[in-house]
């Protein structure tokens, strides 16, 4: 299952925006796929590591830890960026189910 974690503080305008691009984005996957992505939200407020590393670049998303984008999040990018997590975990689904076949 994809995470998206979404690093941000309150009353920060581009996380309210960064946020409102992951719930469209969700909006929009097929089901299947939506289902399965989970979403983080934290504050860099609560967390002196976050704030350390990431103040000066919020909002940051993350997928599966990784940096996916911070600043802008574009849609399209994150859309793809999803499925793509999501046929890598099929892939690996399909894999495990062959090599449990032999």
């Amino acid at each position: 299952m994809p995470t998206i974690t979404v690093i941000g503080k309150p009353d920060c305008h581009l996380c309210d925006v960064a946020e409102g691009v992951v719930e469209r984005v969700l909006a929009d996957l097929p089901e299947r796929v939506a289902d399965r992505v989970e979403v983080v939200e934290k504050s860099i407020l609560d967390d002196p590591a976050l704030y350390e590393q990431w103040w000066e670049k919020i909002p940051v998303v993350l997928i599966d830890d990784r940096l996916h984008a911070h600043w802008r999040v574009a849609p399209d990018r994150l859309r793809e960026a999803l499925l793509d997590a999501d046929d890598k975990r099929a892939a690996g689904a399909r894999a495990s189910a062959e090599e449990v076949a032999l």
